[in-house]
């Protein structure tokens, strides 16, 4: 990774060693891929959605824009049904969203499907991100870092469920947003806040294990109300949340993945970006030097660092 503190205290040789160590560690060794396969808690974190319980309430949907500091309103404006016209998906004020399908057995009580970062067991996500600045967590979280990240977006591209999402309105310290599961919350002991919040009992949490055994046990029980398939038990290698529905899940516009992991791909496009099109040297470099000018005007409040900007043709010159 690149990541300098003191940019203003730093010559233009040091910048460029900087740059190169981190071109060297991508190309000697994918470190991301290793922190995608570092061992899970058999304790982890599982969710289970099941959307036969879920009334629309948009609860959730409050509730975590409150605890991630978003944009939130009154919970009482979440009645409004009119957002249910459109399919809508999360974005950087929303982390998470239903939407509604219609249900064929009984029209008058549609189908109603909670959306957000899916924490893969194997995300797509840690493994393409060059610097790790996306870290897949033993309780089964995927967290992002600020200080890590340069902004390559490259988990944009990976994501098959197409979740992480930039704030391009921004043009100094944008983040990748994307659900933590609370990660703040769960370290006080807390629930995260769309489970803590849903009046219906739709969210269930707890062990991934005990979780599946759960999903597994309303199916057997209520066959005429579920079809036989939990989603994301086996989807890309498994994921943190799962769901259960009484239609195809592919109706509920839900994406019809296979049983493979998700990072191969991910490599494939790394690999790919690397080998035609921009060497690792140059790219750490340039993305390095935009980095010190946004982290410039974050602590001193000026648009230009005094002196001048490591050039990395000067140095090639000499």
């Amino acid at each position: 990774m690149i990541y300098i503190e003191h940019m203003n205290n730093i010559d233009r040789r040091n910048f460029l060693k900087t740059a190169a160590i981190g071109a060297a560690s991508l190309t000697l060794g994918s470190a991301t891929v290793k922190a995608a396969d570092k061992p899970l808690s058999d304790d982890r974190i599982g969710i289970l959605v099941d959307t036969t319980a879920c009334v629309g309430c948009r609860h959730c949907e409050w509730a975590c824009r409150t605890a991630h500091g978003l944009p939130a309103g009154e919970l009482e404006s979440y009645s409004d049904n009119s957002v249910f016209k459109e399919y809508r998906r999360p974005g950087n004020e929303a982390l998470t969203v239903v939407n509604e399908f219609e249900n064929e057995k009984n029209p008058l009580l549609p189908v109603f499907v909670k959306s957000q970062c899916m924490h893969c067991e194997k995300p797509a996500c840690v493994s393409a991100c060059i610097v790790g600045a996306l870290t897949k967590n033993e309780d089964g979280s995927v967290t992002w870092n600020d200080d890590k990240c340069i902004g390559c977006r490259y988990c944009m591209v990976a994501c098959q469920f197409q979740i992480p999402t930039y704030e391009w309105q921004k043009s100094i310290d944008p983040h990748i947003m994307k659900c933590d599961l609370c990660s703040e919350r769960r370290s006080n002991g807390k629930l995260p806040a769309c489970i803590e919040i849903c009046p219906n009992e739709a969210l269930l949490f707890g062990k991934r294990s005990d979780v599946l055994k759960a999903a597994k046990n309303k199916i057997k029980r209520k066959p005429d109300t579920y079809i036989n398939h939990i989603y994301g038990e086996h989807e890309v290698g498994g994921t943190t949340w799962m769901y259960i529905a009484g239609k195809k899940f592919d109706k509920l516009k839900m994406p019809p993945l296979g049983t493979a992991t998700a990072p191969g791909i991910s490599e494939a496009i790394q690999h790919g970006i690397f080998a035609y099109f921009v060497p690792p040297v140059t790219l750490f470099a340039l993305l390095g030097t935009m980095m010190w000018v946004t982290k410039w005007k974050k602590t001193n409040g000026s648009d230009e660092p005094k002196g001048k900007l490591p050039d990395v043709n000067d140095e090639k010159e000499k």
